[in-house]
């Protein structure tokens, strides 16, 4: 599951320049690692849409027979758990930046912040009711209030609430791990697949039936959101936070020793990790060892994001790169807008907002269905941020940040430079 850093302020610069002012280029590298993100993301959700099963605990016969477990093993080692981790760090990178911006116009943001954040839970809020359960933008809307909070602790307290937050989180799922070893009783499959069946009928219901699922589904979700979600996402919204601080974009072309420490850390160690969580998730669904893998997977899966992160802006160091970050941009400075349009798509083509093709489609095409629907987001965000400072969604949030009416359109300031940040 996933989130969008949708608190970030799009820098508005035309990426076709040939001339990119420092700054300017940091804004790209930003922008384009979210619109890097935003695909991850929509892997990772578009199978949860797509299939009753999903996080069931029992495999979907259906899919297995069709396709057998390749691209299942490919999402849950190079996707799941790590693309909402990679959100969050860029929100937390961002906020940094916001909070620096109204400091230096010696402007209030709490008043800014709390009107956005209530903004970002009703909107997100709406998307798990009307489209999708596994919703984001809630749990971000809170723990922003959190970031706030913490933001003038030093930044050894930081880090080392960040480590102990994972690592409390994969304990945690350790001992639930090690407790379901224990338990005598077998999971009750026959439930698991009576549930999914109810939950197939009410996704190719009606809109009704579509809500009424919705709303079953989000009074379990507490457990993965509260007990895994939320305080990994915390964990990684303070790295960023600190990463903002010591203004890690800035100085990319200076840090790449550092850099490849992280993506050798994230090969070494977070890779092996998740290579466990993805054949327990596979192979040993629904058992105690399952669990045991993803306690493990908990652990190491912010590095295997950080190496993301750091092979991600050494690639943006080389011509082929910038190309590719400047294919990226445009979607990530929508990043919000492009989140709620992936679940819009994804909800008319499974559910019954449109063609009920839910249980229908196996995962080698779903997987190729991802591409062609984010290739579609990349052209229809570089003609949207062509003519438009913003994204809808964004425009929208802005407005209710600044609780004033802003323009939607280019204007001439918004051509070849920076837009303000949120804070300003």
């Amino acid at each position: 599951m996933k989130l969008p850093a949708e608190l970030q302020a799009p820098s508005g610069r035309d990426t076709g320049s040939s001339q990119i002012s420092a700054s300017g280029e940091r804004q790209l590298f930003v922008d384009a690692l979210r619109g890097f993100a935003l695909f991850g993301i929509l892997i990772v959700n578009i199978n949860a849409f797509a299939t009753p099963y999903y996080g069931s605990g029992v495999a979907d016969p259906h899919e297995s027979a069709a396709s057998g477990n390749f691209f299942p093993y490919l999402i849950s080692l190079l996707f799941e758990t790590k693309f909402y981790l990679l959100f969050s760090f860029l929100f937390g990178y961002s906020f940094t930046l916001q909070v620096q911006s109204a400091e230096r116009a010696d402007k209030p943001i709490l008043p800014r912040l709390l009107r956005r954040q209530t903004a970002l839970w009703v909107i997100g809020f709406a998307h798990a009711v009307l489209l999708f359960h596994g919703d984001i933008l809630t749990t971000y809307a809170l723990l922003g209030i959190v970031l706030w909070a913490l933001r003038r602790c030093r930044e050894t307290v930081l880090l080392r609430l960040a480590v102990g937050l994972v690592i409390a989180t994969a304990l945690f799922w350790l001992g639930v791990g090690i407790l379901t070893a224990l338990d005598p009783a077998q999971p009750d499959e026959a439930a698991a697949h009576a549930a999914a069946g109810a939950a197939l009928r009410a996704y190719r219901g009606t809109p009704t039936t579509v809500v009424a699922q919705h709303l079953r589904d989000l009074a379990q979700m507490w457990v993965i959101t509260g007990l895994m979600q939320a305080p990994t996402a915390l964990a990684m919204f303070i790295c960023g936070l600190v990463a903002g601080q010591r203004r890690l974009f800035a100085q990319v072309a200076h840090l790449r020793p550092e850099l490849r420490r992280v993506l050798f850390a994230g090969i070494v160690i977070g890779l092996p990790g998740s290579a466990l969580y993805a054949y327990g998730s596979v192979n040993l669904m629904g058992s105690a060892w399952e669990v045991l893998a993803l306690s493990v997977d908990l652990l190491t899966s912010p590095l295997l994001a950080g190496a993301y992160v750091a092979a991600f802006l050494l690639l943006c160091q080389t011509p082929g790169g910038r190309v590719l970050a400047g294919l990226l941009a445009p979607a990530g400075r929508t990043a919000l807008s492009n989140y709620i349009a992936q679940s819009l798509v994804c909800a008319v083509i499974f559910h019954a907002w449109g063609f009920r093709l839910i249980g229908s489609i196996p995962p080698h095409a779903l997987f190729w269905l991802t591409f062609a629907i984010f290739a579609a987001q990349l052209i229809l965000s570089h003609l949207w941020m062509g003519r438009f400072a913003y994204g809808p969604l964004e425009w929208l949030l802005r407005m209710v940040t600044y609780f004033q009416l802003l323009p939607l359109r280019r204007s001439h300031r918004h051509e070849g430079g920076q837009r303000g940040s949120i804070a300003r």
